[in-house]
């Protein structure tokens, strides 16, 4: 399956982004933030395909979660290109769900899913908490 994405400028810094779903987003790179910047959609993006996966492992598990919360904290580069050099993941699963299927599912998540998804892993840091309502 291809998946197909486009950006388009629409003035200063601002562009429309349009993928196969057909939905668009707005991302504004420059000062007057009207929209969230490119690379913090990119962190949203991290955040909201690892939450994904992990969903669906709990739910093949049957574990019984509740809630999920899945929080990137990222450091970049201070010269162009301005890539992120080392990312927190930080996952907050609510929910009587067993200690041992949290630390695997984060574990084989950060270490395997990920660089395999991106071609390469900036330095990760995985942070779990079964406390999240």
């Amino acid at each position: 399956m291809v998946t197909t994405a486009s950006a388009r400028w629409t003035d200063e810094e601002r562009f429309v982004g349009i993928a196969s779903s057909g939905h668009a987003i707005v991302a504004d790179s420059g000062d007057h933030k009207t929209a969230n910047g490119p690379m913090e959609l990119v962190l949203i993006g991290l955040c909201s395909c690892t939450a994904t996966d992990i969903v669906n492992i709990l739910r093949k598990k049957r574990e019984p979660f509740t809630s999920l919360e899945v929080r990137a904290e990222a450091e970049r580069a201070s010269t162009v290109p301005m890539v992120y050099t080392e990312i927190k993941l930080v996952y907050r699963v609510g929910g009587k769900v067993s200690k041992k299927a949290t630390h695997e599912m984060v574990f084989v998540e950060t270490s395997v899913a990920l660089p395999l998804l991106y071609g390469y892993a900036p330095r990760a840091r995985r942070n779990w908490d079964r406390s999240a309502g």
